[in-house]
């Protein structure tokens, strides 16, 4: 499946579905951990207006979830 073109506004609130928070943010970079699976790798995700493709993909590969899914989170 294609992936969607998204800011990291919208990355951020989708992530913030499935579990994670932000714990800081340094600049334009926002960090994020997962609420209660201490497994799950943390994200830093730009706080740009789009996310290029290749972020993006290693984002959903530490997240552990599929395009598809992260299509239905935003």
């Amino acid at each position: 499946m294609k992936l969607p073109v998204v800011s990291g506004k919208d990355a951020v609130k989708a992530f913030g579905k499935l579990g994670y928070v932000v714990i800081r943010q340094t600049g334009s970079h926002i960090r994020m951990k997962h609420q209660s699976d201490r497994s799950k790798k943390p994200l830093t995700i730009p706080n740009h207006k789009v996310l290029g493709k290749g972020l993006l993909r290693k984002l959903l590969r530490d997240a552990e979830i599929t395009p598809e899914d992260f299509n239905r989170l935003i």
